[in-house]
């Protein structure tokens, strides 16, 4: 499944709202560093119930407007 998500970096909370169907991701951590890049693979993972590592930025590393892909295994083995 793939996302737009639109990050805000250095919020006061985390938070996931779906705004007009783009993801509306608020993270605590800053844009430098891969820090928000970081928290928001957690984030998502959490909120759709996967593993980290099945959560990847396909574009917008550096951007705030981010395509998110996220593989869910049991949804692929299931189509089998």
């Amino acid at each position: 499944m793939n996302f737009n998500v639109r990050v805000v970096p250095g919020a006061s909370r985390t938070e996931v709202k779906n705004e007009n169907g783009i993801l509306k991701v608020r993270l605590t951590k800053p844009a430098c560093g891969g820090l928000a890049n970081s928290q928001l693979t957690e984030v998502l993972a959490d909120h759709f119930n996967v593993k980290k590592y099945q959560v990847k930025i396909l574009k917008g590393l550096a951007s705030r407007n981010k395509l998110i892909e996220i593989d869910d295994v049991r949804t692929a083995s299931s189509k089998k």
